[in-house]
């Protein structure tokens, strides 16, 4: 009987430490509606709340792959703004939303392989080699634009921005990209082999090689998809706001997908995220910043309270890990 019990007890911890993000949510959502009642839960708010995150939750779920691997990717902002410009250059002189997007994707792709070559086959760590990145896009994107962007200015330009601004059955487009673009990474990361090499690669990368897994390929491709979801983001951005600028477009993005990440249960350390803890993830994110605006709080506060988040998700997750580890050699 006191086995039975304790067997209970150990499960609810580990449904705790599997379902952390979706606790956090809950807990902040009732009490985001216990402060702000009806305001919080008015549909307009909601939807609101979730066409304000779909850029980041986008951003995050490539992030996501990418912290599974033991990596990291601070350029995913100033990446955005990049090849938010080349998606518009092209818009404006094809006339074609179509090419605008595969070209914006082509070249989200090859700044995720470039970004991946560094890392796997020179062997740099990714927090150096995207901290660079992060400067090199975003003065390129500068120089480009004297300081300045690009507007959507051709014919098409009205069918282009009622991409992000138009609504299916009352859901907003990008949030239903978002959906889509989650079940994707879903299943490329639970049902493929590929999914299981990012794993493997995030838990023991050296164990990884040892099996016959080429390593290399994994990194490199993971930051090939993380690339071109920021590609995807970036259009659904410039479609939202008419244009992009080169110098606040995209401006601490990877702090905000860092954090929407961590807050879902990805590791830093790596192996070990879900793509529906990074979404609920980002949904907590967003739903702080959506209360701190109702509370009429500043908004200078907002980067203190988000940094803040991502060094008490991290203790969280060392502490849980510590318990799994004694309770395993126990």
């Amino acid at each position: 009987m006191q086995l039975s019990k304790e067997k209970n007890k150990f499960s609810m911890k580990r449904f705790a430490q599997q379902n952390s993000a979706l606790i956090a949510f809950v807990i902040l959502f009732v009490v985001s509606v216990l402060i702000k009642g009806k305001t919080f839960l008015n549909l307009g708010n909601i939807i609101s709340v979730l066409q304000n995150n779909a850029t980041i939750g986008i951003i995050s779920l490539g992030m996501m792959l990418i912290i599974i691997t033991a990596g990291m990717d601070l350029s995913v902002g100033s990446m955005l703004a990049a090849l938010g410009l080349i998606g518009l250059a092209v818009l404006n002189h094809t006339n074609s939303i179509l090419l605008a997007f595969l070209a914006c994707i082509l070249a989200g792709a090859i700044f995720g392989l470039i970004t991946g070559a560094f890392v796997a086959q020179f062997t740099i760590p990714a927090f150096i080699v995207t901290l660079g990145t992060m400067r090199i896009y975003r003065s390129l994107a500068e120089y480009a634009c004297q300081g300045g962007g690009i507007t959507a200015t051709v014919s098409h330009a009205d069918k282009f921005i009622n991409i992000s601004n138009s609504s299916v059955i009352g859901i907003p487009i990008p949030v239903i990209i978002w959906a889509v673009l989650g079940l994707v990474i879903w299943v490329v990361a639970n049902k493929t082999a590929f999914g299981r090499h990012v794993y493997a690669v995030g838990s023991n990368q050296k164990a990884t090689f040892l099996s016959g897994i080429n390593v290399k390929r994994v990194l490199v491709f993971v930051y090939i998809i993380g690339g071109m979801l920021v590609a995807v983001a970036s259009m659904l951005e410039a479609s939202r706001l008419g244009s992009i600028n080169s110098a606040s477009s995209g401006l601490n993005y990877e702090m905000d997908a860092i954090a929407a990440t961590v807050i879902g249960g990805t590791d830093l350390f790596g192996g070990k995220g879900t793509v529906s803890g990074t979404i609920f993830g980002t949904l907590t994110l967003g739903i702080i910043n959506n209360l701190m605006n109702l509370l009429g709080m500043p908004s200078f506060l907002v980067g203190a309270v988000k940094g803040a988040i991502i060094i008490i998700a991290v203790l969280m997750q060392r502490a849980f890990n510590s318990q799994s580890e004694n309770v395993s050699t126990n």
